[in-house]
């Protein structure tokens, strides 16, 4: 069947998010052993130059407890995603990414934002809301699991804590959400059964009596009669 053929396991659904978590620790590696600071080019909303950021920000991090926070939600959810969505999963992170930055770049505070809690946030929307609207019930019990992991993630798209950015989270989320109803037909959805006619069908009319077909020797001898 389809779905059990796209759901095959494949080196890229730990591979990917690997690299994906390597790369970002190389690059707080690199601030720290270098003695550099990239914040700068994090998003800086409504500013030409900050526009950047919406490329370079997931990538940065401002400490070690910024980037472990992102890193084990971030592997878990990008190996859901690849597993899942295999035929969408690099438009949903590459350009779900541009127009979570993008997005954040519009409706954020004047400020530096840094991190890879918008592509988080996206994973996490795009992975649940797509389970539920698809009614597949392999992804349900997936968008169930990740409900029971990271659903508290959902306070965070508010401005309840000082020194978070919130509004990274809230457009990732968005996105996420966006992006679940456009691919609601790619990649694995609820399969239609189609009942068809076998010969103890035949034996019945169109009204549910018994009634069945007469052979050829039987309407030969009717006739004569």
């Amino acid at each position: 069947m389809k779905t059990n053929t796209q759901l095959k396991f494949s080196t890229q659904v730990l591979l990917v998010p690997f690299l994906f978590i390597f790369l970002i620790w190389f690059v707080y590696w690199v601030e720290i052993q270098f003695s550099y600071n990239f914040t700068r080019a994090g998003i800086l909303p409504r500013n030409l130059s900050g526009l950047k950021g919406v490329l370079f920000s997931p990538f940065i991090h401002s400490d070690t407890n910024h980037l472990f926070n992102n890193s084990i939600p971030l592997f878990v959810l990008l190996s859901f995603l690849i597993y899942f969505y295999r035929a969408v999963y690099i438009k949903v992170l590459f350009f779900g990414g541009l127009l979570s930055g993008l997005l954040t770049w519009v409706i954020a505070r004047e400020a530096f934002h840094i991190g890879a809690s918008g592509i988080v946030y996206l994973l996490f929307s795009f992975v649940f809301f797509s389970g539920i609207i698809k009614k597949q019930f392999q992804l349900v019990a997936v968008s169930l699991i990740v409900i029971f992991l990271y659903g508290s993630m959902v306070w965070y798209v508010f401005p309840i804590k000082e020194g978070i950015s919130w509004e990274g989270h809230l457009s990732g989320f968005v996105v996420g959400v966006i992006f679940a109803y456009i691919f609601k037909q790619k990649g694995i959805v609820k399969e239609e059964y189609e009942f068809k006619q076998t010969d103890f069908d035949l034996l019945f009319d169109d009204h549910g009596n018994f009634n069945p077909p007469k052979e050829e020797s039987q309407e030969i001898e009717e006739e004569e009669t």
